[in-house]
């Protein structure tokens, strides 16, 4: 089915190579730093419970210090794109990450390393905020969708290949290494950026609304914390009083964005259909991910017994598969309406849950890596077209509203994907936590391919102007 289209018309007309293909190298590397420290710790937590004296209860902050700076700053960070200039905003993320990662490389203490992730956080908030709004100024129109299907396939395998990227770090050195790699790459990456980043951009002239900030920060500091709260049974009145504060701040944030011209939340588009459906369908997309991404090391190291360097490996064939579809998906989505691809990618992706569910309880390592390639499929076929599509039907002049959009849907996933492992395995026994993850898993994959039909009555808003 070809898809039905809407001409874009801004006269943006990118980079010429080689400088583009430069750019968008820059840009890459410094997406891939951020998107991979969200989980990259994952692995050794329970090596730095041990070697801080902590309970792992506590360590667990060391990860979710950095989701926590990034959820409750992108939005911000995307408006202050959008007022000051993509690459201003992102190379000044890429410099504050490489800093902080070198005091996290040389943290002593636990409490010295959480505050730096937490700064980390920020860093990382400041380049995913903008960089899906910074490719519109660096590829020429007719092929910006291949060139968001580039950038949806970094942010997709990095976010994946948390486990195996510890493992190989790991297998030649320590855990300070998981910081330290950062350095290099993210000066490599400041200096490309500097060289090769676009200056000049459309800026809105209007001042940065500090008040939306706050409040968006305590509303998804809030909404977060209390989910949070749930997974681990913390005193029900205090939850209670969380709740409360997140519904009266939340409701004045609303109200406040409603009243802007330029909201922080962009809840303006959200009134476009085909924006709303697409953000509906990426949350799905991400809590599916990551209610297998985080059960599935727990059944790997304490069910079947293989070593965190295994369990990293065994995960791999997710990334790899996602590297493999999430350009191809690029192209087809000039091509292809969205809604069909997103459904085809998350009914593969939900067979594929299921199949790991019905894994022999003493599977070959074969017969988990064929199952791990069949998700990573899935997840690229549909996650390349979905940010495509949800950058290219926001206004020119919103693009930075829209990157930040992706972000917070992706975080949003992510957090409750992480909050209902936690709470499925307070209420399961051990030995079955895992497979019922990965049922819930699939029902989120299988609404997410729903929810994707229910595009197939909008426009898509990409179209090659050579077809």
């Amino acid at each position: 089915m070809i898809s039905k289209s809407i001409a874009i018309t801004d006269n943006t007309d990118g980079l010429p190579n080689p400088r583009r293909i430069w750019a968008v190298v820059a840009a890459s590397l410094a997406l891939i730093m951020s998107v991979l420290d969200a989980n990259i710790v994952n692995v050794v937590l329970p090596t730095l419970s041990r070697e801080f004296g902590t309970s792992p209860s506590t360590t667990i902050w060391v990860m979710n210090a950095y989701q926590l700076a990034i959820t409750v700053s992108l939005l911000s960070f995307s408006s202050l794109g959008d007022i000051y200039g993509y690459h201003k905003v992102f190379l000044s993320g890429v410099a504050v990450f490489c800093v902080t990662s070198l005091i996290c490389a040389l943290s002593t203490s636990f409490w010295m390393l959480t505050i730096a992730r937490v700064l980390q956080g920020f860093g990382a908030s400041a380049i995913t905020s903008v960089n899906t709004a910074q490719l519109r100024t660096i590829y020429p129109r007719r092929f910006l969708g291949r060139g968001l299907g580039i950038s949806a396939m970094v942010v997709s395998v990095s976010a994946v290949a948390g486990p195996s990227v510890t493992s190989a770090i790991l297998s030649v050195g320590s855990w300070h290494w998981l910081f330290a790699i950062n350095i290099p790459l993210g000066l490599l990456a400041l200096i490309m950026g500097l060289i090769y980043l676009p200056h000049r951009e459309k800026k809105q002239n209007r001042s940065f609304d500090k008040t939306s900030a706050l409040a968006n920060a305590l509303t998804f500091g809030l909404l977060i914390y209390s989910m949070e709260g749930f997974a681990h049974h913390e005193n029900i009145y205090l939850l209670l009083i969380q709740i409360l504060l997140l519904l009266v701040v939340g409701t004045y944030y609303i109200r406040r964005q409603l009243r802007q011209e330029f909201p922080l939340l962009p809840v303006d588009l959200l009134k476009i259909p085909i924006f709303s459906l697409s953000v509906c369908t990426s949350i799905c997309s991400f809590t599916a991910q990551m209610l297998a991404l985080v059960s599935l090391p727990f059944f790997l190291q304490n069910t079947l017994g293989r070593t965190e360097v295994a369990t990293g490996l065994l995960l791999t064939p997710w990334p790899v598969a996602t590297l493999i579809t999430a350009p191809q998906a690029g192209y087809l989505v000039e091509r292809v309406h969205a809604g069909i691809l997103g459904s085809i990618g998350m009914l593969i992706l939900s067979a594929g849950l299921i199949l790991l569910s019905l894994l022999p309880s003493s599977p070959s390592d074969g017969a988990i890596i064929w199952r791990m390639f069949v998700c990573g499929l899935g997840f690229g076929f549909f996650q390349t077209p979905n940010n495509s599509t949800i950058i290219a039907s926001a206004p020119i002049h919103r693009s930075g509203g829209a990157s930040g959009m992706i972000g917070t849907a992706r975080l949003l996933g992510q957090t409750l994907g992480a909050t209902l492992v936690a709470l499925l395995f307070s209420f399961v026994i051990p030995q079955k936590g895992t497979t019922v993850c990965l049922w819930v898993g699939a029902a989120f994959a299988l609404t997410a391919a729903i929810v994707s039909c229910l595009r197939l009555s909008q426009q898509m808003p990409l179209r090659r102007s050579d077809s």
